[in-house]
């Protein structure tokens, strides 16, 4: 069994460098070496070992992630402590690799302890990975395992699935492996329309079923129409229609987009409250809106949904209000002015009444982070408000002053609800370096051989970062900015490199497209 995990890994090294890609060595691996010696003392019991033990961490860890060098020390630590983490998630089975959500054996998982509610967190985090065997085999255990196991899982939770996939096409631009599951995919779209779509054609969900049970707005047994689920069934068509026309079929792609633009005017025309300016849940018994903003509210942003509209940007004041969803540890679920605001108790469910969850913070940040990108009206939002609240949500990563990643937060000072509870460590339900490298950096995947960086960090908050040897349309990229040119001794401003060949440079700190 060792020799055969040994051999597995130089596989891995072989897969994700492939025969030409040139590594850069401006940050190298000392800090990464140091970071996992940290983290090896602090889980010394090592209660779960799963397909990478911590002594085999920094091997894979060094042949699989992009390495970051930048002068927050904070999102860089937390940068690396959650690779190391997911790290614990990859399993290895007969049905091949997966990723797990709790380290721990729960009993409402499926097949080998599997749960798809953060699969498309899961999707977008690992699409930076050098090795993609893993995600692939994950995906496939979602689309052709699970369905054929007595108890079905996937289904439990709403999915972005194919959203998912087709962003990280734009990643590794593998046409094949959306060659061969194209089908399967949307076969599965029309089950979720079997299953939880209503004759006004938009879908309905159960709070529980979003993975956000004990909501303000939701039940276990209300059908609402919920900004979540129709948001991804939105990103769903639209990401088919545009797998459909790469693949040349002219006909599922006509189909979908008409989909997606029917949801996409159905969620504004249905879901949008122009008196609280704000996307809310349509309750099924009252036919009215729910009375609270909730943090689901911010998703349609997560795929662009929204058009540009000054209206709609309002919104966003609510993220910086102490009222809305302002706190010292992060941005709550629901708005702290609610009367309902963390009534459903506290550390004995799941409430998303509230407290803070990774997984909706992950959410949050990424809609914001395309509002700044890709809208003109952008409300009150500024890229200090992404920097600050990303800041929060790394230092949120604690227990007793040690690393720590659990379940769910209080809003005030940052208590896992669910205490050190061995189902909640390492709880893998959300992503961060995802965050980290196309949102504060900004590496914009694109279907062309265009590499286009859209930094939200300013010269102002960092004089120098390099993000090395990034995994992308095949090739391995690393941005470095230098203001003064005497960090790294390769000149002054941004450099991009591929394969360790320099492809571009600028002066400032800004928006750049360069041919790869």
């Amino acid at each position: 069994m060792y020799i055969k995990k040994i051999l597995s890994l130089w596989g891995c090294i072989l897969l994700g460098y492939g025969s030409v890609a040139q590594k850069t060595d401006f940050v190298g691996t000392k800090t990464l070496a140091s970071a996992v010696e940290r983290y090896n003392v602090l889980d010394k019991e090592e209660a779960v070992v799963n397909y990478i033990s911590n002594a085999q961490s920094y091997e894979w860890l060094s042949q699989n992630i992009p390495l970051l060098d930048c002068p927050d020390s904070l999102l860089q630590e937390i940068y690396y402590f959650r690779w190391w983490a997911l790290r614990k998630h990859l399993k290895q089975t007969p049905d091949g690799f997966i990723f797990t959500e709790f380290i721990t054996k729960v009993n409402h998982a499926g097949k080998h302890n599997a749960i798809s509610s953060a699969l498309g967190h899961h999707i977008y985090e690992t699409r930076w990975l050098r090795n993609q065997q893993y995600t692939d085999d994950y995906i496939r255990f979602w689309l052709y395992v699970d369905p054929k196991h007595n108890v079905q899982r996937f289904h439990a939770f709403s999915s972005w699935i194919d959203d998912a996939v087709y962003n990280r096409y734009l990643v590794n631009l593998d046409k094949n492996f959306l060659e061969k599951n194209l089908q399967t995919l949307v076969a599965d779209y029309k089950k979720w329309e079997e299953e939880r779509q209503l004759p006004n054609g938009m879908f309905y969900q159960f709070d529980v079923k979003d993975a956000m049970e004990e909501s303000i707005s939701g039940g276990r047994k209300d059908k609402n129409i919920r900004p979540t689920i129709n948001s991804y069934m939105y990103a769903n068509a639209k990401s088919l229609a545009r797998m459909a026309e790469l693949l040349g079929d002219a006909n599922t792609q006509k189909i979908f987009t008409e989909k997606a633009n029917f949801l996409r005017k159905a969620v504004e025309d249905t879901l949008w409250d122009d008196k609280a300016f704000f996307f809310k849940v349509k309750l099924e018994k009252t036919k009215a809106f729910s009375d609270a903003r909730e943090a689901i509210g911010f998703i349609p942003w997560y795929f662009n949904l929204p058009e540009d509209k000054p209206n709609y940007a309002k919104q966003w004041s609510q993220l910086t209000d102490t009222l809305g969803f302002k706190a010292k540890w992060g941005i709550t679920t629901a708005e702290r002015r609610h009367p309902l605001f963390r009534t459903h108790g506290s550390g004995h469910g799941c409430e998303w009444d509230g407290p803070l969850w990774p997984y909706a913070t992950t959410q949050t940040l990424k809609a914001l982070s395309n509002l700044l990108n890709n809208y003109k009206h952008k409300g009150n939002m500024t890229p200090q408000v992404f920097y600050d609240e990303l800041k929060k949500y790394a230092f949120s990563h604690q227990m007793n002053g040690k690393l720590y990643l659990g379940e769910y937060q209080d809003e005030k000072n940052g208590e896992w609800l669910k205490g050190d509870n061995p189902r909640s460590k390492f709880y893998n339900h959300s992503a961060y370096a995802d965050l980290i490298i196309s949102d504060l950096i900004g590496l914009k995947p694109r279907e062309d051989q265009v590499l286009e960086i859209s930094p939200l960090i300013s010269s102002k908050q960092w004089a120098w970062f390099c993000l090395e040897n990034i995994s992308y349309h095949g090739k391995l990229i690393t941005i470095l900015w230098d203001e003064t040119g005497k960090k790294y001794n390769k000149g002054k401003g941004l450099q991009v490199f591929a394969d360790g060949k320099l492809i571009g440079k600028s002066k400032k700190l800004k928006k750049v497209r360069f041919n790869i």
